[in-house]
């Protein structure tokens, strides 16, 4: 597969798939998450791989969720063909995919790991922070929600309170914040973060494969039931976007003006 919008290699049983568009912050369109799932899948059918590491291009950020600038006027995002629930993104089938690998995912934060970006970070099974990092959620702020994985298995990890802070808010959080919270695993310096990440993708590689996997399904186990909530979630979301009140968050955010919610609590 061609790629535009993600870097992809594979070294020593370690696969490193990093989001490469850090002009937008390495924000998702369609075509990156298309690729995304195509990197996840090949180190998924590969048996050398046995640790996956996610991280993002440059030192600004992980990820900052979906790109407002790609999201159409009738709701969805500007892509034709494959899945997507409705909103052009087949984010659902990318969270489903990093839950569901039967390897170790590594979130590797070296920024903000913003909206969808920061879901993205809470799926996978360990994450490692820059100590520049920075976390938290956008959706109400932008007219967009997250309402599957985002939220119910959020309140699984740091609790239904903070949960509820963190999307009501949607304040930003530091790393030793996000790390006290449960989030995070291990903070480290910036210039560390890769060698950090891949020394602990060794220390895995080192255990058996088999115990591994059936410990990721034993874990999941216990949140299956999200992936049924996910698809309500998005489906409602493809409705959300279709709505005055989500467009008005997107194009507050794109014309950098105050956003103007209170017209529809008429």
């Amino acid at each position: 597969m061609e790629l535009t919008d993600i870097l992809y290699e594979k070294i020593d049983g370690i696969a490193k798939v990093t989001i490469n568009r850090p002009d937008s912050l390495n924000a998702f369109r369609a075509e990156t998450i298309k690729e995304l799932i195509w990197a996840f899948y090949d180190a998924w059918d590969d048996n050398r791989i046995g640790v996956v590491v996610l991280t993002g291009a440059g030192e600004k950020a992980f990820c900052v969720g979906g790109d407002q600038k790609q999201k159409g006027e009738e709701g969805g995002y500007d892509y034709t063909g494959g899945l997507g629930g409705g909103i052009g993104l087949e984010i659902e089938n990318l969270h489903q995919t990093i839950r569901n690998i039967p390897k170790p995912v590594i979130a590797a934060v070296n920024g903000y790991a913003i909206g969808g970006g920061h879901v993205l970070h809470v799926i996978c099974d360990l994450t490692i922070a820059a100590d520049t990092a920075k976390f938290g959620q956008a959706g109400p702020k932008v007219g967009s929600f997250d309402a599957g994985y985002g939220s119910a298995y959020l309140a699984r990890i740091v609790g239904e309170k903070k949960a509820r802070e963190i999307w009501y808010l949607c304040e930003k959080y530091t790393a030793e914040e996000s790390k006290e919270m449960g989030l995070v695993n291990k903070i480290v310096p910036l210039n560390e973060l890769q060698e950090e990440a891949e020394k602990w993708a060794r220390k895995i590689l080192d255990k058996s494969p088999t115990a591994i996997k059936m410990l990721k399904y034993s874990f999941n186990a216990d949140s299956a039931n999200i992936q049924g909530i996910t698809q309500l979630a998005m489906g409602s979301l493809a409705l959300f976007y279709n709505t005055e009140e989500s467009n008005e968050g997107k194009n507050a955010f794109l014309e950098k003006r105050p956003v103007d919610f209170n017209k529809f609590r008429k």
